[in-house]
């Protein structure tokens, strides 16, 4: 080896074994991940926000059943007035009082505005249920995507620990190999050709590490973890027993709690308020009213006369907007189309679940099979290694037989590490499907 290959060598060892000093690991559940995720998620925090904008906007609705009251006050210069006759001949300068003041209160309560009030009130509180249900499912999507992302951890630790066990029997088998060249049954070829194995071996866990290393430093950036943090999946939930039910199950539960459902039937009320507030803009107004003003001077007569005047009264109001009669067919006609839509919407959510929960138990299914498949296959490989290198080592097999079964073992050690990864992932993708997870 040159100096600076071995300067290169020196400096990347100093640098994996400073990091391994900063690094602080820490072994997590999925309970823990997913409680970390409600708590920290940028995301679910903003969505959270949401819903309490949509809270303040029912409480802006209410309001509109409380009476509505004004109060104004002006003071005012008032210039000389002028008189003329009705030909505009004989002017005469009129003197006014200067000051000017008027002061006025008025209240005014509705009492039938042909549901246009309860319907507003009625809106907002489906706003508001919609702001929940997008946070739930904005809550379901990260949990689920932060799910995946640290059983994919599982999974490369996984194929780190195949790999290394694969490399270290290589090595074995290399250290075999030298003590048989010394005794001139075997050739220096074969030993260069299970190095460069082990150097390929060597490359793919080198491989696995920096996805490893990618996934810990999204899982941690999402959960607002210290940067050093090293999760360490829990163990412990590859030997845990999985229920999977049966398809009706799985069906029953996405009919009650999947979001995507849920959301296409609020859409139907929503639209069928709205229909009834285009409704409800056909119907007379009917308030009661109150007002009291003070004003000054008396400018009707003639002069004017310096004093204030109060007067109050105390009445209903009645008002028709007799152009809504033909201005608002269309959106009415609209409105109604609207809740016909949303009802199809609704249909075709549901039957979309249908199929994904369909489609997403067959994969469940055969993911048990997939496991029972490899660890058959596992089984097999091994015992064909250890015949093949037996056979190897007393000189009745080639190199390439002994590479070929090793390249076996490695592949259904990590098919097998791949496909029980694989039950607990479909177990929790059913779980994401029914938005209960």
């Amino acid at each position: 080896m040159s100096k600076t290959k071995g300067l290169i060598v020196l400096l990347c060892s100093a640098a994996l074994c400073s990091h391994d000093l900063h690094a602080q690991p820490r072994t997590m559940g999925i309970d823990e991940l997913l409680s970390l995720a409600d708590a920290n998620s940028q995301s679910i925090r903003a969505y959270t926000t949401g819903t309490e904008a949509a809270g303040e906007a029912l409480k802006a609705a209410k309001a509109n059943r409380l009476p509505y009251i004004s109060a104004s006050a002006s003071a005012s210069y008032l210039g000389n007035g002028r008189l003329w006759d009705r030909d505009f001949g004989n002017a005469l300068t009129i003197g006014m009082p200067h000051f000017g003041n008027n002061f006025a209160i008025e209240a005014r309560q509705t009492i039938y505005a042909g549901g246009a009030i309860d319907g507003s009130i009625r809106l907002a509180e489906l706003g508001r249920r919609q702001a929940e249900l997008d946070r739930e499912k904005n809550r379901q999507d990260t949990r689920f995507e932060l799910l995946g992302c640290y059983l994919d951890l599982y999974k490369l630790n996984n194929q780190a620990r195949v790999l290394e066990n694969n490399i270290e029997l290589a090595q074995r088998v290399i250290a075999d190999m030298r003590a048989r060249r010394e005794q001139g049954t075997a050739l220096k070829n074969d030993i260069t050709r299970y190095e460069l194995q082990v150097e390929c071996l060597r490359l793919q866990l080198t491989k696995v590490t920096d996805a490893a290393t990618i996934a810990n430093h999204k899982l941690t950036t999402t959960l607002h973890l210290p940067v050093s943090t090293l999760i360490v999946p829990d163990t412990a939930m590859a030997g845990a027993e999985v229920a999977a039910e049966g398809e009706a199950y799985w069906q029953a539960m996405a009919d009650m709690g999947n979001i995507d459902i849920k959301q296409a039937a609020n859409d139907i009320e929503a639209n069928s308020q709205k229909a009834r507030l285009e409704r409800a803009g056909r119907l007379p107004k009917v308030a009661m009213v109150a007002a009291d003003h003070l004003d000054g001077p008396i400018t009707i007569e003639v002069p004017a006369l310096d004093n204030n005047f109060n007067y109050w009264f105390v009445g209903l109001s009645v008002s028709y907007d007799i152009s809504s009669l033909f201005k608002n067919t269309g959106r009415l006609k609209q409105a109604r189309l609207k809740v016909r839509q949303a009802a199809e919407m609704h249909s075709l959510a549901r039957e979309r679940v249908e199929n994904a929960v369909q489609a997403g138990y067959t994969n469940f299914m055969t993911a048990f099979k997939e496991v029972d498949t490899h660890e058959k296959n596992v089984q097999l490989a091994d015992e064909n290694y250890h015949v093949t290198n037996n056979r190897y080592r007393n000189g009745l097999a080639l190199l390439t037989d002994l590479l070929d079964a090793a390249n076996a073992k490695l592949g259904a050690d990590l098919a097998l590490a791949d496909a029980r990864i694989n039950v607990i992932f479909n177990y929790y993708r059913m779980r994401y499907l029914t938005h209960t997870l």
